[in-house]
């Protein structure tokens, strides 16, 4: 994994009024953090840190100061729920050669059987590598695979030197037959009387209806006769 280098600088305010404007200055404000020392606090610049972690949420970052480098990968990063800009940061400070524990993102590749659906139950996996060799993303193949198929967290390939942090048993990929349109209405239906939800007859159900009634209405005068 390559090293993003970001020029920091060390922030003195804090509170919301001095994070409102940090950001409005295209700034992030970010805590830096680990191996003993006192938090430090600093602003990175936004757009540059957000290519930096555009490209893997475990980006190796280089955090200079000046007169101090760091070595960080980001442990937390809140966005803004609707424009997703980065609002705050925390990064850890970690070794060349040291191992860390972090999440890594799953993807699937290739196409299952026709007719069946693939259900991604775990898009990350956590797993314990060195913090200078975090994989970006492991890919999964669904390749020609039916209904029924698993894909477990001790069946995805590690790099060397990685090791999995979760029960090596956890369901990471679900193949299930494609529901029919028949189980789709009616769990819509089931779903709908549990809501408490009406809705006007259709054309089809209105004709129906119509018909049934003067079915009833012939065999009523029918026996009346």
């Amino acid at each position: 994994m390559a090293e993003t280098k970001i020029a920091a600088e060390a922030r003195t305010e804090f509170g919301k009024g001095a994070a409102r404007r940090i950001r409005r200055e295209d700034k992030v404000p970010v805590v830096l953090y680990g191996h003993g020392t006192d938090p430090i606090h600093l602003t990175l610049p936004g757009h540059q840190f957000m290519l930096a972690l555009k490209g893997s949420a475990n980006a190796l970052l280089t955090i200079d100061l000046g007169s101090d480098t760091h070595l960080a990968i980001p442990k937390q990063v809140q966005r803004d729920p609707l424009k997703g800009f980065i609002e705050h940061a925390d990064l850890l400070i970690v070794r060349k050669g040291e191992k860390v524990t972090v999440d890594v993102r799953i993807s699937t590749v290739g196409e299952a059987v026709s007719g069946n659906l693939v259900v991604l139950e775990n898009a990350t996996i956590s797993i314990e590598a060195e913090a200078t060799h975090i994989p970006e993303a492991f890919e999964v193949s669904v390749e020609g695979l039916e209904a029924g198929a698993q894909i477990l967290a001790k069946d995805i390939e590690l790099p060397s030197g990685s090791t999995l942090a979760v029960d090596e048993e956890l369901l990471v990929v679900n193949v299930t037959a494609a529901p029919t349109a028949e189980q789709l209405e009616a769990e819509l239906a089931e779903a709908e009387d549990e809501l408490g939800i009406e809705h006007d007859p259709s054309d089809a159900e209105e004709a129906e209806a119509e018909a049934a009634a003067e079915s009833s209405d012939d065999e009523a005068a029918t026996e009346s006769e």
